[in-house]
């Protein structure tokens, strides 16, 4: 990888698809679950303080991690096989697809108040995300072997 963009490029994919990676087990273990313990009467005021103080920390590294999945595919570094970025965006556009028409709908309704069946939905439904970053992240690590080496 002899060019220093290229690198950088790489590099900002690399972190914000690690990044992401981490956030997204944090959510399907930890705090999805907890979901369930917040009490009926203050889940409303809970779920909408949630979504708007998660966006500040999941909106920036996806916004990344998306731009530079796009990126690679006409500034590919040296050593990684073009199937790979291709895949990778595929996941990263299997992750987008699940957010916004699966985990958003959730939040939405969720936002209104408790729904035990929605959050089970939400629950199950996030292993699909889980998967796609988790094959992501490895992805890139393998990219990463092979473009660093």
């Amino acid at each position: 990888m002899n060019d220093p963009l290229i690198r950088i490029l790489f590099l900002a994919h690399l972190g914000s698809s690690l990044y992401m990676v981490g956030l997204i087990w944090f959510v399907q273990v930890v705090h999805y679950p907890l979901f369930a313990s917040v009490g009926i009467l203050q889940f409303p005021i809970y779920e909408q303080r949630h979504t708007a103080l998660t966006t500040w920390v999941v909106a920036p590294p996806m916004l990344i991690e998306a731009a530079t999945a796009v990126l690679l595919i006409w500034f590919r570094p040296t050593g990684v096989a073009e199937w790979s970025v291709w895949s990778g965006l595929a996941l990263v556009g299997v992750c987008w697809l699940s957010t916004a028409f699966i985990q958003v709908p959730c939040h939405e309704v969720l936002s209104k108040g408790f729904d035990p069946i929605v959050h089970q939905h939400l629950v199950s439904t996030n292993w699909l995300r889980t998967g796609a970053w988790s094959l992501h992240g490895g992805l890139v690590l393998w990219m990463a072997w092979f473009s660093f080496r």
